[in-house]
């Protein structure tokens, strides 16, 4: 495994499972941060159970549905059934991941930054590993994926993310997205007396302080808080690849494509494509992970371009939010689509209008 985020350990943890030897090598040395919304969505937590790990109740805080919030407008919709969603600080989240991944036998080569591949080795400088299979998890710019003549892909609308943490006990068991003109606000309790805060738009000069004046809500929310880590960026866009995978190599989480942070799925993503590539792994044969790929990112590319239809549009930010108010119903089942609760054929069929209610 050629990266050690939480996607090339997701899928170090399942090969492993499945019986595999594994190694990860990575250029950094843990633990490893990344600007990112910290919040897993219920689907996104199942996807880590079914890797057979359940993320610490007292380091991660709980989330219970999410709330749209304009200048003037809000609407929100619970998880369904008895669904939540917990979030996580990055650096708490690895150091776990890592913790599982040792006591599941995996090989950990850190400060060992990967050279480039050959059919059957790694290059770690002077050195060579041997390996069957290689997996590319060294994220959006992957090195992998370039090596392995996997670079063809949809031309991707970038955004550009700035995370910071403040320090005040979370306001709302909701993970709160704030529409503006310019830009989208993200807030997230990720414990009892911190909130993650994230701000995305399409000016790579638009950081926190400069965007929250667009935001008045989040900004009031945030007015005498204390900052207490440091801000972060990170670049994201939907990124489709033509092929994830070429001979014995492999690729997986942000190497093998991206969607919106706007839909809080990149981990839940990775996960999944984690036990889906371990089963192919098993089998000696790479073919199936490109459909089962394909598959897994549907519903998170649809779900982020239907949501990003409202950036930097307030002409129909304001209605969209107006009609959630109206037929909360609506916003509920969207967040069911969302989360993967409700089938996008049975969405379909029975439409947006809910009857006379509405």
């Amino acid at each position: 495994m050629i990266g050690g985020g939480p996607a090339g350990l997701a899928a170090a943890i399942a090969a492993r499972k499945r019986g595999l030897s594994v190694i990860v090598a990575d250029g950094a040395q843990p633990p490893l941060d990344k600007a990112c919304g910290e919040g897993l969505m219920p689907d996104g937590l199942a996807a880590l159970q079914a890797l057979g790990l359940q993320l610490p109740l007292a380091e991660s805080y709980p989330f219970c549905g999410v709330r749209f919030l304009s200048a003037a407008l809000s609407a929100e919709a619970p998880f369904p059934g008895s669904g939540c969603g917990r979030a996580v600080r990055r650096i708490i989240l690895h150091r776990f991941m890592i913790e599982s991944a040792e006591q599941a036998g995996v090989e950990f080569l850190w400060r060992t930054p990967v050279t480039g591949i050959s059919p059957t080795s790694v290059h770690l400088g002077k050195s060579t590993v041997r390996s069957r299979w290689i997996v590319g998890a060294d994220g959006m710019h992957s090195r992998v994926r370039r090596w392995a003549r996997l670079e063809k892909s949809s031309l991707p609308g970038l955004r550009f993310a700035f995370r910071r943490h403040y320090r005040v006990a979370p306001w709302t068991d909701h993970m709160e997205v704030y529409w503006g003109h310019r830009c989208q606000g993200y807030a997230v309790g990720v414990s009892t007396e911190q909130v993650c805060v994230a701000l995305a738009s399409h000016d790579p000069n638009l950081r926190l302080e400069d965007g929250l004046p667009h935001l008045p809500r989040l900004r009031e929310r945030l007015a005498a808080c204390e900052p207490v880590s440091m801000e972060r960026g990170a670049i994201t866009g939907n990124r489709r690849l033509r092929r994830v995978w070429r001979g014995n190599v492999a690729l997986i989480g942000d190497a093998a494509g991206t969607v919106d942070a706007i839909t809080g799925e990149g981990l839940g993503l990775a996960f999944r494509q984690a036990v889906a590539l371990a089963h192919c792994l098993e089998s000696g044969d790479l073919a199936p992970y490109q459909l089962a790929h394909r598959r897994l990112m549907l519903r998170p590319l649809m779900m982020a371009r239907l949501m990003l239809m409202l950036d930097g549009r307030p002409r129909l930010q304001h209605p969209t939010l107006q009609l959630f108010q109206k037929c909360p119903q609506i916003f509920r089942r969207l967040l069911a689509l969302h989360v993967g609760a409700l089938p996008a054929s049975r969405f379909v069929h029975d439409g947006l209008s809910l009857g006379s209610g509405c």
